[in-house]
């Protein structure tokens, strides 16, 4: 069969430069008004929405390997996991940077047309909604739940509920860590299900709080040794929760080098979104003060909210409280050791 000749490839029609350039119509043009600044504005907040439809991307292609009922240790697919979860890192830090240029517009600037936005808002962007509930943001941690959907149309609010159902990453990463067998595989234990691991971890760990630390113990004992039943609510489980801590612990030997990474990169993610509200705050407040949004929200406060419990991955950060120096942690089985290693 003869192969077909391809057309060749034209920069701008490849972009489709002619939507995207003409894509921008001021209101204040509309209305015959001057107002230099609404055309950066605009294109501000149509960079950050191609922005986060990459990270939605992104996403997808992580939650998808991760639906996986079983992630070998020799494909590729971890690697590719945390190359991309790196990828929306590096993408959130020129989100928060970007805010910079924002922040040339000057408050006299805004006014000159931030009226004739009414009733739009950033907080009627469809996708970082969805970002957020892909990561796994649910309906019960929102600020403000009765608000947010609330300005949206119809078609919208089927898109944001559609994010919500769909499994998130972090369901799939709890389900990922629960596999991982080197906290209970028998093999490795002399008490076969390996709780003297935990209880040589726990008088390590306790020898090493000071006077002031103590608190820590009993969560410790809640959360890793079964006292007093596993909290309610917790969006990691026990399994979860053991396996996570052993990454941290013994990220040094090489099979645990990507885990330790794709760990770390969620929590890299929570921090950035967390700086990207924060720096959102603190132009707020310097470009309209105590005055509402024009989405008709409370403005800096509303977002205030939204930064202080829109944390997702909260309960990876708080493994970090039971971490201990290395010299102090509790010897590995040597065949462990040797199956954590290059062989």
């Amino acid at each position: 069969m003869e192969k077909k000749e391809r057309l060749p490839v034209y920069y701008s029609e490849y972009l489709q430069l002619d939507k995207i350039l003409e894509a921008q119509f001021p209101e204040s043009g509309k209305e015959g008004l001057k107002a230099d600044d609404e055309m950066l504005f605009i294109i501000i907040h149509q960079t950050y929405e191609l922005w986060f439809k990459q990270i939605l991307h992104e996403l997808d292609i992580i939650r998808e390997i991760f639906r996986q009922p079983n992630i070998p240790n020799n494909s590729p697919d971890i690697y590719n996991s945390v190359h991309r979860i790196k990828r929306v890192s590096r993408i959130l830090d020129v989100a928060v940077m970007q805010m910079s240029v924002l922040e040339t517009m000057t408050p006299l600037d805004f006014l000159d047309f931030r009226d004739l936005l009414r009733p739009a808002s950033g907080f009627q962007s469809i996708q970082f909604k969805m970002i957020e509930a892909a990561l796994g943001l649910g309906y019960d941690q929102r600020h403000g739940k009765a608000y947010y959907l609330s300005q949206l149309n119809e078609k919208d609010i089927a898109r944001v509920k559609k994010a919500e159902s769909d499994e998130s990453l972090i369901v799939l990463i709890n389900r990922w860590l629960e596999r991982m067998p080197f906290c209970k595989e028998k093999r490795y234990w002399q008490e076969n299900d390996g709780s003297e691991y935990w209880k040589q971890y726990r008088q390590a760990y306790a020898n090493s709080l000071s006077e002031t630390e103590q608190a820590n113990l009993k969560l410790f004992d809640t959360l890793f040794m079964g006292e007093g039943g596993y909290p309610e609510g917790r969006r990691f489980s026990a399994d979860a929760n053991k396996s996570a801590l052993f990454i941290m612990v013994y990220r040094d030997y090489p099979l645990l080098h990507l885990p330790y990474e794709l760990v770390s990169s969620l929590l890299e993610i929570d921090e950035l979104l967390s700086m990207w509200r924060h720096r959102h705050i603190h132009m707020v407040q310097r470009t309209i003060g105590k005055r509402v949004g024009t989405g008709g929200s409370t403005g800096a406060e509303y977002l205030r909210g939204a930064a202080d419990s829109h944390y997702i991955f909260k309960e990876l950060a708080e493994l970090t409280s039971f971490l201990m120096p290395r010299n102090a942690v509790p010897k590995l089985p040597e065949q462990l050791v040797k199956d954590l290693g290059y062989n």
